[in-house]
């Protein structure tokens, strides 16, 4: 009775390994037939292909390596700071200030500089920026590597914390780094706005503005121009030689153009879940996730440098708790690390949808940020 059903099912393996065999078969053909083609050249053209398909070996294991070597990546790199204690202090100070009959000067640096700087040294100088390197942007045998499931979750990250730096270094410029907003702009922080804004897949040549080849400034070396001015200004604002403007309504700005910031990225994680929820299969879903945390992962040591520079208008405000909460919030999103990001339905209940996750912690810190910039506005 059950020797036909063994049959059948025997069949359709022995079709499966058939149809298997098949395909790898025509994956190798090429090379099996560049194997044979080889071995029947003479030893000096071998030697010089050898040469060339060695040297194109290291160049992809390089860049492999650069890839999957996250040096210094740690969601909770903003304990290193101790800025929770710099709040403390900042938070008494004020309140002993707010007593006295005179107002003393006390010239510090800034925190949100000094993380932003530290930032971009992460990025550029600690690793490699992978967006710029010419085997990125020579993609796998052409294609891009955003496209493909490998070696492209370090750029997604490195980019995110761009972003991050990126809208930062605009508000230094534009609010934070002037008196009253009205003031000239810093010539250090006009410099590292310019720097940072820079594009970031820019390699040592330009193809671009005529028939030739042209040497160009790098996108690594432009950011460590932005990373100089950063510590410039820093290192000048704690000799009262610069201004940083720790005023309620600055604050205020900053929230709403952060909240605006990753609003943004929320609406691409929604577009994104809702339009391709292939599950594991989805090699776009890691980027935008990557992205995401990157952008996170910079704005938590972002805001709590800014907890301790608006100290004084925090504690005045009673914004303490709420602003905790949404720290907290930002940091238990980085705890989620996938190994591989899955862009499942939000039903599905085999592959999970890490997008939405990651959107839904968007928002409630998103959120937040909008309950301190309505607190601040009253």
């Amino acid at each position: 009775m059950l020797e036909p059903v063994v049959q059948f099912f025997s069949r359709i393996f022995e079709a499966i390994g058939r149809g298997l065999g098949r395909f790898v078969a025509l994956l190798l053909w090429p090379f099996v037939g560049l194997s044979r083609w080889y071995t029947k050249r003479g030893w000096m053209l071998r030697g010089i292909l050898g040469a060339l398909v060695a040297s194109l070996f290291a160049f992809y294991l390089h860049f492999t390596w650069q890839t999957q070597a996250w040096t210094n990546f740690n969601p909770d790199y903003v304990n290193a700071y101790q800025l929770d204690d710099e709040a403390a202090k900042a938070e008494a100070a004020a309140a002993a200030s707010a007593k006295a009959t005179t107002q003393p000067v006390v010239c510090k640096r800034s925190e949100i500089v000094a993380v932003t700087a530290d930032l971009v040294d992460f990025n550029v100088n600690q690793n490699a920026w992978i967006t710029s390197k010419l085997a990125y942007k020579s993609g796998l045998f052409g294609l891009a590597w955003d496209t493909t499931p490998f070696l492209d979750n370090k750029a997604s990250f490195q980019r995110g914390v761009h972003q991050a730096i990126k809208r930062t270094a605009v508000e230094l410029y534009d609010t934070l780094g002037r008196a009253r907003g009205t003031s000239a702009a810093d010539p250090d922080l006009e410099r590292a706005r310019g720097s940072l804004q820079y594009r970031d897949d820019v390699w040592y040549i330009s193809l671009g503005g005529g028939w030739f080849p042209r040497p160009i400034a790098t996108t690594p070396s432009s950011f460590r121009d932005g990373l100089a001015a950063l510590r410039k200004f820093n290192d000048r604002l704690s000799k009262c030689q610069a201004t940083f403007d720790a005023r309620a309504d600055n604050l205020t700005t900053f929230m709403d153009r952060i909240a605006k910031d990753i609003g943004s990225t929320t609406a691409q994680l929604k577009e994104r879940a809702e339009s391709s929820n292939y599950g594991w299969f989805d090699t776009r879903a890691d980027n935008l996730y990557w992205q995401s945390y990157g952008e996170l992962y910079a704005y938590l040591g972002i805001l709590k440098a800014a907890n301790v520079d608006f100290a004084a208008t925090i504690n005045s405000r009673q914004l303490t708790k709420i602003w905790n909460d949404m720290e907290d919030q930002v940091g238990s999103a980085l705890k989620i690390q996938p190994f591989i990001v899955s862009n499942g339905s939000e039903d599905g209940w085999i592959m999970p949808t890490h997008l939405t996750t990651m959107g839904f912690y968007i928002l409630r810190v998103r959120a937040n940020m909008t309950e301190i910039r309505d607190t601040l506005q009253q």
